[in-house]
């Protein structure tokens, strides 16, 4: 099995701001696993919180291509258990290796990976289209240039409860909050009762990622559900979360790719969690991995590959929330 890096600097069709930075360019790293007859593909993106480039994934991957070009038989959950002991310190890297197998694989099996899993796709919930950080009358323009049935609004200003309050005067879409750890408990408790009134359908990671303690007072008081995103990285942070938050945002890079979010996701099930998959601006090969855990969701934030000037790859398609599947096996991507 052969190992193919590209790295891409994703360029983004407006500045994207969040409460603890901005970018305009996205570096990501594709990988893509080749058997001789099929190739399967996967990714992940740079990331200045969690400390990953791209070259330290690409540095991580290539340590060790002798053992993943010794692994193409195994099944995707054997791959991964082989892989996680080598990439424990670098889980994006796990997720674009992980993202590439399971599309290989499926792709094999003749699949597309839904399929393969026996997942009913009847019922997938809409996916949220989310507008950044920036002026109100900004935020507005973007929202207006995407009409949509829901907005993911990033929070963490001083202005926040103005913002919103404008924002819905221009649309009746369902709104969900989203303050990467920019507010405090007294502010989340106070907010929650006015963005309720203003049609917000729930607050993502109001507080500092290991603030426990506020956690559970905002869980407590909070008058609208509390999802985890900064404090649910990986499996192990489910069962703390519990108590903690009304449900978890998974994101594929921090825990690994889709074999371990899988497992999250069923275990947040088991403890009544509402689940949610989220996306780190990704092109459509990540963004179309996404979409095959959407029978395990509640809610899902999978628009990255909408937020880009350019993308670099086909796959899944979104018009107006719906997710539609690529007509190709696996997670149904190709390279542009």
């Amino acid at each position: 099995m052969k190992v193919i890096l590209r790295s891409f600097n994703l360029k983004l069709k407006h500045t994207f701001s969040i409460s603890r930075e901005s970018y305009n360019i996205q570096p990501t790293l594709i990988v893509e696993l080749n058997d001789g007859e099929f190739s399967g593909f996967g990714e992940a993106t740079s990331n200045p919180y969690y400390n990953v480039t791209v070259q330290k994934m690409i540095d991580a991957i290539t340590d060790i291509q002798p053992e993943i070009e010794a692994a193409s038989h195994s099944s995707p959950e054997t791959f991964w258990q082989h892989m996680y002991p080598h990439l424990k310190h670098n889980m994006f890297a796990l997720c674009a290796l992980d993202l590439a197998y399971n599309d290989l694989y499926a792709r094999k099996q003749g699949k597309k990976l839904y399929e393969l899993w026996g997942y009913n796709i009847s019922n997938n919930p809409l996916t949220n289209y989310t507008i950044g950080i920036d002026t109100v009358e900004k935020m507005v323009s973007k929202m207006k240039e995407m009409p949509w049935p829901i907005y993911k609004i990033k929070l963490g200003t001083k202005e926040d409860i103005k913002i919103v309050t404008e924002l819905r005067k221009h649309t009746n879409a369902i709104f969900r909050i989203d303050a990467n750890c920019g507010w405090t408990v007294d502010e989340t408790v106070k907010n929650s009762k006015i963005l309720k009134t203003l049609g917000v359908e729930f607050l993502e990671q109001p507080l500092k990622a290991d603030d426990w303690d506020g956690h559970k007072d905002v869980f407590k008081k909070s008058v609208l559900p509390v999802i985890a995103d900064e404090s649910c990285q990986v499996e192990a942070d489910v069962a703390r979360c519990y108590n903690h938050f009304h449900g978890i945002n998974v994101k594929l890079v921090k825990c690994g790719g889709l074999t371990s979010a899988k497992r999250m996701l069923l275990h947040a099930k088991e403890l009544n969690m509402k689940t949610m998959v989220g996306c780190m601006t990704e092109s459509s090969v990540g963004i179309s991995a996404i979409a095959h855990l959407l029978p395990l969701l509640d809610y899902v934030d999978m628009d990255g590959a909408l937020l880009l000037d350019q993308d670099i790859a086909e796959g899944v398609t979104i018009k107006n929330g719906v997710a539609t599947y690529s007509d190709l096996n696996g997670t149904g991507v190709s390279l542009i």
